[in-house]
């Protein structure tokens, strides 16, 4: 019997598995002791959309609100402050939310990770629409729907997030992982992408609201059938490669222990989690920023939206890079160095008047680099923290960005002084009025540049998941919470 053969009955006999859910093209790798014996499986696409399809689905609930801010306000009868809150609750929820996210990832699994996600996003995005229904809504309540809603959804989004590197982790073998990975994390930009485009197309005016909360739930309704119905297991009948067949992981809390010792990354996730701070918060200041030098706010939708349509094509394209080449370190070292230079570029053009293409050209390179940088950089932080659970590794990186991104908000808001002398500005009151926003944006490219200098000068690291699946054999010394992976030559 061929090695081919033998692979298939071996899979066959463990789960009986479809044949048309299997790959055609036979074993993923090799471990090195029986050839063949990894096999990959076709359903790991229906998973990876899933997720996809819920990463998209809760960033539109999260931005839903926002570019009508005072449209829903109006409706509500609230205020502007208030329906900002509704964006803000995300924030605030996922740090304590997001440690309990990390430890259900890595020690209950994926699949009740997503099938959970799922059900509170679908939950969430349901309880909004109550806001509209006239026998549901005594006085104010309506508001509260919506922040109940909003918190539901808000308490999935560490689920979602935390997964794509899980995902890539367990079903995919090592030359689709960072594209597994950049497809699931790069989601849920495209979701903010879709709410700011859907949300001012779907509501013109107040009556208009409950249309587009109906809209909204859609995808997450969806997202809820495909994933409890779909979903089946929390690992593959066998592993796609070395590193996923072995259960060498440490515990939660061991887990923790090994990366706060693990100075590589350290360096990455004090780095990654700033610069995704960063970016929040060009994405939430760019139109008070541009306003005051007389661009209008469609001109800041679109560079908004060529910021991130600009980082889709980059992360794609170096995700199949790295997925060929292996060289996580370099790609990171040179995005990181290129999207600080836009950074750079962005704080000097963005103080002066017409210079449209300049500032649309320049807010495409800062996309283009900093949303390539991340799917590879957080494979690279499961290179150098392997064999912690990939849930951890990914879920402290995003509760770091999560503290850093409200640090720099409050701290860029802080700086900014009002204008008296802006003849050209277009800025609204619900934008915060003619600010001076040239101190802030500066910090802001100083902070960029900082952080890629020191990320180039003091990151190094092997890549320990990628030893472990190449080398003829390993063992795993668990020593106290330590973890150490020893080849066998």
């Amino acid at each position: 019997m061929g090695d081919d053969e033998e692979a298939s009955l071996v899979a066959s006999s463990n789960n009986n598995e479809p044949e048309s859910w299997r790959d055609k093209t036979g074993p993923a790798a090799s471990d090195g002791k029986r050839p063949g014996s990894f096999q990959v499986y076709r359903r790991r696409w229906f998973l990876l959309a899933v997720v996809s399809l819920l990463s998209a689905s809760n960033a539109m609930l999260w931005l839903t609100f926002a570019p009508v801010a005072d449209i829903t306000a109006e409706q509500f009868h609230t205020s502007v402050d208030i329906v900002n809150c509704l964006s803000l609750v995300y924030l605030v929820i996922s740090v304590p939310v997001g440690l309990l996210a990390i430890w259900i990832l890595d020690t209950i699994g994926l699949k009740f990770a997503v099938i959970l996600c799922a059900w509170l996003n679908m939950i969430g995005s349901i309880i909004r629409i109550f806001s509209i229904v006239g026998f549901l809504n005594p006085g104010s309540l309506n508001v509260v729907y919506l922040l109940v809603g909003q918190c539901l959804c808000g308490m999935a989004q560490p689920l979602i997030i935390f997964s794509p590197t899980k995902v890539a982790a367990l079903w995919f073998p090592d030359h689709q992982r960072a594209t597994a990975n950049m497809i699931g994390s790069m989601s849920n930009p495209l979701g903010i992408l879709i709410a700011n485009l859907l949300s001012p197309t779907l509501v013109k005016e107040g009556k208009d609201i409950p249309l587009m909360l109906e809209v909204y739930a859609a995808p997450a309704v969806l997202a809820c059938i495909l994933a409890t119905v779909g979903v089946r297991d929390k690992v593959p009948p066998t592993p796609p490669t070395a590193s996923a067949s072995h259960s060498n992981s440490p515990s939660f809390c061991g887990g923790l222990k090994m990366l706060m010792r693990n100075k590589p990354y350290l360096i990455l996730a004090f780095c990654l989690g700033g610069g995704v701070a960063i970016f929040t918060c060009f994405s939430a200041l760019l139109e008070q920023v541009l306003c005051v030098n007389g661009y209008s706010n469609f001109f800041a939708g679109v560079s908004g939206a060529l910021f991130t349509v600009a980082g889709f094509i980059g992360a794609f394209f170096l995700g199949l890079y790295v997925d060929r080449t292996k060289n996580f370190i370099e790609a990171t070292k040179i995005c990181f160095c290129l999207a600080a230079l836009a950074s750079v570029g962005f704080a000097v053009v963005s103080q002066l008047r017409n210079q449209a293409y300049a500032l649309a050209l320049i807010s495409s390179l800062f996309g283009l680099f900093g949303f390539a940088l991340y799917p590879v950089a957080m494979e690279l932080a499961v290179e150098c923290s392997y064999p912690v659970g990939e849930g951890t590794t990914s879920g402290l990186i995003f509760v770091t960005s999560q503290l850093l991104g409200v640090l720099f908000m409050l701290l860029f808001q802080s700086l900014t002084v009002e204008k008296k002398n802006a003849p050209f500005s277009t800025c609204t009151a619900a934008q915060g009025g003619t600010l001076d926003w040239s101190t802030p944006v500066l910090l802001m490219a100083g902070l960029c540049s900082l952080t890629a200098s020191f990320f180039v000068v003091a990151f190094h690291t092997n890549y320990k998941r990628i030893y472990a699946e190449t080398a003829p054999d390993y063992s795993v010394n668990k020593a106290e919470d330590d973890v150490t992976i020893t080849a066998q030559t």
